[in-house]
């Protein structure tokens, strides 16, 4: 079976689902989207919350785990990436978090026109509905919703006060003109429900008939015709199926199945793709490159008052928690996990701006999601904000269905390690300050064992874990950038009608967690798309030989592609 779109959108994230929701909203648009996992009907991932749960659910969870890390002592560490509708959006830890200023005036510097501050700053403002209603830097009738916590904690406030005492203020906006500071987090919440991009983006426009939504649909690789995409294969309920697409392929896959996707089809490192006899139709030696991820290093303590650990060890306290958010939809369980941080500078000397973020939870495991410990705990999480280590990632084989290799290669450079090292040291001293340390009985992990930085170094190796945000793999640059795939307008370089636009088209990672800027990136790229499209139609209309397509006919027909390159 075949069928023909305008748009086909390839995935159903962060990106996917603004794009498809933003590309849909003309009538005479035909949009199919392919989301590879099932629908977002787990009540766990509507609950904030429920990522504890989804965390390990192979249904709604691609449990990806990277290649052995030698600068991790050998480990595998475990990737969690969203598979259902809203992708990661549906089992994130729902912070909302856009990065710094200077971060995308970064992009722009390396020649990504039109991706500064303020070009972007719209985008932002455009996506969002914010609790607090309309701002200068925020948005107030947009479809993700935002929220506050809504209540003070006092291990929270403990927090913000030992961190004012070592110079970091305290602050109401992390999202605002400046992102230094400490304070409570806002999340993609709404009244005590989870607001993925499924929920804000999606479901109010399924009913649209130019809108196609297909779920348990695996996206096997690429139809090309030439070095021009002209549709997707995918797998689903077990049948290979074909779908052709008028104006242009969107791959919205994530930093790992986004590059896994374009070397299957043969767009890739030269080497890699006759290694594994696929025919090179564009040898792009940055597909899979540049890998960056926000390391997670958790420091556990035992408190001397009472925490979620002991609510949620309780039946009683299970029951409380679950009566305050049935009346109320309030407490633990509207909130998620990480109620407060703060942004800031490790290393004055070297960092203008906060090269650090701390989430706080007032709960503590061993990993994120794992069973509660027994005593009362917390947990102060930092993670460095711009690495400098770069992976990447590359298929193992031509079957699209087994994950590629990922290769984050944490800790690879001086100022990755320097900077590590530094955080620690940052939360040790909030934790020892007058506001924090009444709320403490005992460093837990790393302990007081850990009493110089070789030793605070090797608990980084032997402990350091993603906080979730792999990018950086499909990165936009320009011509003399031999490792950009994407130029400014998320085109993929040599190959036309084909873009991505998620997290692997960002050039360097932004400062704070990814699922905010994805979204505005969608938004931005939909505009653009519109755009084009425009443009192009006004350039066929002003040739009088030109011949239009219809909307529903092929734009070309799909050349065969080789026994070894079929990924179906």
């Amino acid at each position: 079976m075949s069928e023909h779109f305008d748009y086909i959108v390839v995935g159903a994230g962060s990106a996917g689902a603004v794009m498809a929701s933003r590309l849909s909203e003309d009538p005479d648009t035909k949009v199919l989207l392919l989301e590879a996992g099932p629908p977002d009907n787990s009540f766990w991932i509507h609950l904030p919350i429920g990522y504890g749960k989804t965390m390990w659910s192979k249904k709604y969870n691609w449990c990806y785990n990277t290649d052995p890390d030698p600068n991790m002592n050998g480990r595998q560490i475990y990737w969690p990436r969203g598979k259902t509708l809203g992708g990661s959006s549906s089992i994130n830890g729902l912070i909302y978090i856009r990065g710094q200023r200077e971060d995308y005036d970064h992009w722009e510097s390396l020649g990504n026109s039109g991706w500064s501050y303020d070009d972007c700053l719209p985008y932002f403002i455009k996506s969002e509905r914010n609790e607090r209603g309309a701002s200068e830097y925020h948005g107030g009738d947009g479809p993700l919703s935002v929220s506050d916590i809504g209540a003070t904690n006092e291990l929270i406030e403990g927090f913000i006060g030992g961190a004012g005492e070592i110079g970091v203020p305290r602050t109401e906006d992390f999202n605002g003109e400046k992102q230094e500071g400490a304070g409570y987090y806002q999340l993609t919440t709404w009244k005590g429900w989870r607001w993925s991009t499924a929920k804000g983006y999606l479901k109010p426009v399924r009913s649209r008939t130019n809108l196609r939504v297909e779920t348990d649909a695996q996206a096997t690789g690429l139809i090309l015709d030439g070095k021009r995409a002209t549709g997707v294969r995918y797998r689903q309920n077990g049948r290979d199926r074909e779908a052709f697409a008028n104006a242009e392929v969107l791959l919205c896959a994530g930093a790992l199945q986004s590059p896994q996707l374009l070397q299957l089809s043969g767009i890739g490192p030269a080497a890699l793709l006759r290694e594994h006899g696929i025919p090179v139709v564009h040898d792009l030696p940055g597909v899979g490159q540049n890998l960056q991820d926000h390391l997670q290093i958790r420091l556990t303590y035992e408190a001397s008052i009472p925490t979620t650990n002991d609510e949620l060890n309780s039946y009683v306290g299970q029951a409380r928690l679950g009566m305050q958010w049935l009346f109320k939809r309030s407490g633990p369980l509207a909130v998620g996990i990480n109620q407060g941080g703060c942004f800031m500078r490790s290393l004055p000397d070297e960092a203008d701006t906060p090269d650090i973020q701390f989430h706080v939870s007032t709960l503590s495991a061993d990993m994120a999601g794992g069973a509660l410990h027994k005593f009362s705990g917390f947990t102060l999480s930092i993670c460095q904000l711009r690495p400098e280590s770069r992976g990447h990632v590359a298929i193992k084989t031509t079957d699209p269905m087994i994950p590629p290799a990922m290769h984050p290669n944490y800790l690879a450079t001086d100022l990755d390690r320097r900077t590590a090292v530094a955080g620690m040291k940052s939360a040790r001293a909030i934790a020892q300050s007058a506001a924090m340390s009444p709320y403490i009985k005992r460093e837990v992990k790393p302990g007081p064992d850990a009493d110089d930085d070789e030793a605070l170094l090797e608990f980084c190796r032997n402990h350091g874990a993603t906080i979730f945000h792999p990018s950086g793999t499909c990165k936009m640059g320009t011509h003399d950038d031999p490792f950009a795939v994407l130029d400014e307008r998320l085109r993929v370089r040599g190959i036309e009608a084909l873009r991505v636009i998620d997290c692997s088209s960002m050039p360097t990672l932004v400062s704070g967690n990814t699922n905010g800027p994805v979204v505005m990136m969608a938004e931005k790229a939909a505009d653009m798309i519109k755009h084009d499209a425009k443009a192009s139609a006004r350039t066929r209309a002003s040739r009088p030989d030109s011949v239009s397509a219809g909307p529903s006919e092929p734009m070309s027909v799909p050349v065969s592609v080789p026994e070894t390159a079929r990924v179906s």
